[in-house]
C-alpha cells in the first residue's frame, strides 16, 4: 500500500480575491515541490469526491449546512462573491471546492480503514479547522477534519480517534465540535495570543492545548509536545489519527511569529506515525490547513509526506 494524495481541480476554483493569503496558488506550490522533489511519483493520486450533506451534518448543525449551501448555490449561479466575515469570502467556486475538501477527508478515511491506502494526505482548500458547528470563519466553511473523524466513529464504528492540530492558529472550530466527546482526543499547539484568540482554556477534558508564546522555536515546542501530547496519546490509544496540518508556524510565514522549520515538521510527523503504528495500525488521514508562504508551504508538505510515505 502507498500513501494516497487526494485533491481536485475544483479546490483551485475557490477564490477569495487578489492578494488574499488563502489563494489557489497554495496548491500549485505543493504540486511544484512534489514534482521537483521526485516524491510525486511515490504517491498514489486520487480525485476527491464531493461530500454528502449528511456526512457534513455529523460535525455541523443542519441549519448551518442548509443556510450555507443555499448561499453558496446562489453565488455559484450569480457569479458574485460575498464576505462572510472580514477574512472569509465566498465566491462562485466555493461550494464545489468546500464539498470536495470535505469529501476528500471522508474518502481518505474510507480508503485507509478499508486497507486501500497506507495513509492519506488531502491537498485541499478551503481549509476547515476554524469552522465551528454553526459558523464559517477564518477562511473556513466546513470542518474537514472534524467531519472525517465523526465519519470514522459513525460509519466505521471506531471507538477512539485522535485529532492532531499543528497550525499556528488555534483550531477553535474543531474544538467547538468535539469538546466533550470522549471518543475524540484533540491535541494541538498554536501561537497565543493570535487569531482567533482562544484555546488558552480548553473547552473540554478531551483537549490538550499547548499555547506557545510568539517566537517559540523548535526545541521548546518539541519539549512541550513530549510533556503534554505524548502521554495523552499513549493513554488514549487512538484507533486512528486525523491531522489538521497547518504549516504557517514556519519561520518564513508571516501569518504568525513561531519559528519552526522543515525538521520540526518531520519530527512532529514522526511522532504522529509512531502513535498511529502503536495504537491504530498506522491509520492516518492528514488534511491541509494553513501555510501561506508558498515556498515554505511546499517544502514543508514534502517533508510531511516523506515521513508519511516512509521515505525518511
Amino acid at each position: 500500500m502507498s500513501t494516497v494524495l487526494y485533491s481536485h481541480p475544483d479546490c483551485r476554483r475557490h477564490d477569495m480575491g487578489a492578494g488574499h493569503p488563502e489563494c489557489p496558488q497554495r496548491l500549485d506550490a505543493i504540486s511544484d515541490q512534489l514534482l521537483a522533489s521526485g516524491l510525486d511519483m511515490a504517491l498514489e493520486h486520487r480525485d476527491a469526491p464531493k461530500a454528502e450533506l449528511e456526512q457534513i451534518q455529523r460535525a455541523h448543525t443542519v441549519g448551518y449546512v442548509t443556510r450555507l449551501v443555499d448561499l453558496l448555490e446562489q453565488l455559484k449561479a450569480s457569479g458574485e462573491s460575498r464576505y462572510l466575515d472580514p477574512d472569509t469570502v465566498a465566491s462562485p467556486g466555493t461550494l464545489d471546492a468546500a464539498l470536495r475538501a470535505a469529501g476528500a477527508a471522508v474518502a481518505a478515511t474510507d480508503d485507509v480503514l478499508a486497507g486501500r491506502a497506507r495513509n492519506a494526505f488531502c491537498a485541499v482548500r478551503p481549509p476547515g479547522h476554524h469552522a465551528t458547528r454553526d459558523e464559517a470563519m477564518g477562511f473556513c466553511f466546513f470542518n474537514n477534519v472534524a467531519i472525517a473523524a465523526r465519519h470514522a466513529l459513525a460509519a466505521h464504528r471506531l471507538e477512539r480517534v485522535a485529532i492532531v492540530d499543528f497550525d499556528v492558529h488555534h483550531g477553535n472550530g474543531t474544538e467547538d465540535i468535539v469538546a466533550g466527546d470522549e471518543r475524540v482526543l484533540m491535541v494541538s499547539f498554536f501561537q497565543h495570543p493570535l487569531y482567533p484568540y482562544s484555546g488558552a482554556v480548553p473547552m473540554g477534558t478531551n483537549m490538550v492545548n499547548v499555547p506557545l508564546a510568539p517566537y517559540t522555536r523548535g526545541p521548546a515546542l518539541r519539549q512541550a509536545i513530549e510533556q503534554m501530547w505524548r502521554p495523552a496519546l499513549e493513554g488514549f490509544r487512538p484507533q486512528m489519527l486525523f491531522v489538521s496540518a497547518g504549516f504557517d508556524a514556519h519561520r518564513e510565514d508571516d501569518m504568525g511569529q513561531l519559528g519552526l522549520v522543515e525538521a520540526d515538521y518531520e519530527w512532529i510527523t514522526r511522532l504522529i506515525v509512531e502513535m498511529a503504528e502503536r495504537h491504530g495500525d498506522g491509520r492516518i488521514v492528514s488534511c491541509l490547513e494553513g501555510g501561506y508562504n508558498l515556498s515554505a508551504l511546499g517544502r514543508s508538505v514534502v517533508t510531511h509526506l516523506r515521513v508519511l510515505s516512509g521515505m525518511i
